[in-house]
């Protein structure tokens, strides 16, 4: 249950009320608490405190569309993702940083198309420890370079809650990806900062796992996050993940974080990321992450799924036409 508290009320009165329910204490738009979801009215103890309350069914709240029935708008530079713009933002660049040569070379593709965003790995939670891992800071500088000459917004992923503050400090949207979405320590992390975060759901999580992770940084203190699809684990062997539309139908009706999807890792074939793609965009989403890299065959990680130029070219072109169907725009 969320309840907001009127106006006025003393430091110890409002401590009281949160000791009294067991409750988070959340500022920003007036005072509210956040108490578990199985308590569905206030105590009367605090009802002369009490300005309105507003019962959940589980411990997806501050993200419900009960409490709260419009897409949250994230502001990224001049980037605008959910709200009421009709924005559906494609994303994309390389796995990996791998040399400075390599992500310019992206950055200026990605400028060439009109696109605002590109997005890159420094640190790679990676499956083996003999794969590549990332450049690590040196990375986060030439990200920070592309988007100071190229005045493009950078997505990166942060691997564990040590270099957090790096990358606030280099990029301009953290991701945390499907292998750490249940890092308490990246999680509390991310709501100490307004800086956007990027949610991956974990391959084995369900809806409800997922958005509870991001009610941990909702309910710390930071509003700006978007949670990202990205497939789940099934049973079949021949594509990489399973993408869970079915999911983000779900998350569409019942939750008010913006979502973006990303074909590249559920597909992790380049031949099936394009019809994917545009299946996702017919969904009304508000975003897709596409992998492209200058020469995927020399990439140091994902390189099965990664688009050359011209193959991201060709889809980008199909997929504007796709968006207006749904009455979004592609940026």
């Amino acid at each position: 249950m969320i309840i907001h508290l009127k106006d006025g009320l003393t430091q110890e009165e409002i401590q009281n009320a949160a000791d009294a329910t067991q409750a988070i204490i959340l500022n920003g738009n007036g005072v509210r608490l956040i108490t578990p979801a199985k308590m569905k009215e206030p105590p009367t103890a605090i009802e002369p405190w009490v300005d309105s309350f507003h019962p959940t069914a589980s411990d997806i709240q501050l993200a419900s569309r009960g409490y709260s029935s419009d897409t949250r708008a994230v502001t990224i530079g001049d980037v605008t993702i959910g709200g009421t713009t009709g924005n559906s933002v494609v994303v994309t660049g390389p796995c990996s940083v791998e040399s400075r040569e390599q992500i310019f070379n992206v950055a200026e593709f990605v400028t060439k198309l009109g696109l605002k965003t590109i997005r890159a790995g420094c640190f790679k939670p990676r499956t083996s420890p003999y794969s590549f891992q990332g450049m690590g800071i040196k990375g986060l500088r030439l990200l920070a370079e592309v988007r100071e000459q190229f005045k493009l917004c950078v997505f990166t992923e942060v691997r564990d809650a040590t270099h957090v503050d790096a990358v606030i400090e280099y990029t301009d949207v953290i991701q945390i990806g499907a292998k750490s979405m249940y890092d308490h320590g990246i999680l509390k992390a991310c709501a100490k900062t307004t800086k956007p975060v990027l949610l991956k759901r974990g391959f084995g999580s369900t809806l409800q796992e997922f958005v509870q992770c991001a009610e941990f940084i909702l309910s710390g203190g930071n509003p700006n996050v978007i949670l990202c699809e990205r497939g789940i684990r099934a049973f079949e062997p021949k594509t990489r993940f399973t993408l869970d539309l079915c999911g983000v139908s779900y998350l569409k009706e019942h939750v008010n974080l913006p979502i973006i999807l990303d074909p590249s890792h559920a597909m992790g074939h380049a031949y099936g990321v394009g019809d994917l793609s545009r299946s996702c965009m017919a969904m009304g989403v508000d975003g897709l992450i596409i992998e492209t890299h200058p020469n995927p065959k020399m990439a140091k990680s994902d390189a099965a799924q990664q688009l050359n130029f011209d193959q991201f070219e060709q889809l980008l072109g199909t997929l504007t036409p796709v968006a207006s169907a749904v009455g979004k725009q592609v940026v």
